[in-house]
């Protein structure tokens, strides 16, 4: 794996595990519309593991990272089109996703 991919793999990973430190405890989502400075980090969060994997795929357009697309559409909608993220979407992606990708970012780090 070339160098530039595998520091980018480390900025997807961080930026997880910041995500994962940023939510309430109990994964409760009212904890989580109250608290603007953590949404504001998690967004910003989001977008960095979309940009990284924007430089990845632009590097190798057939990097085996799932859902690569959406991740990066995320990214985009998150600094584009921000008055149309909502709690609701921001919170789906951390509870559906987050755990998946980290699992998948671990094994290519590993590899």
């Amino acid at each position: 794996m070339e160098n530039e991919i595998n520091v980018w793999l480390e900025d997807i990973n961080q930026a997880i595990e910041e995500i994962i430190s940023f939510l309430p405890r109990k994964r409760d989502f009212l904890e989580f519309q109250k608290d603007l400075k953590g949404k504001r980090a998690i967004e910003r969060d989001l977008e960095i593991i979309g940009e990284a994997v924007s430089r990845i795929l632009k590097v190798d357009p057939n990097f085996p990272i799932t859902h690569a697309r959406k991740i990066v559409d995320t990214r985009n909608r998150i600094s584009h089109g921000y008055d149309t993220v909502s709690d609701d979407i921001i919170w789906s992606i951390i509870i559906r996703d987050l755990d998946e990708l980290k699992v998948e970012i671990k094994n290519l780090l590993a590899e």
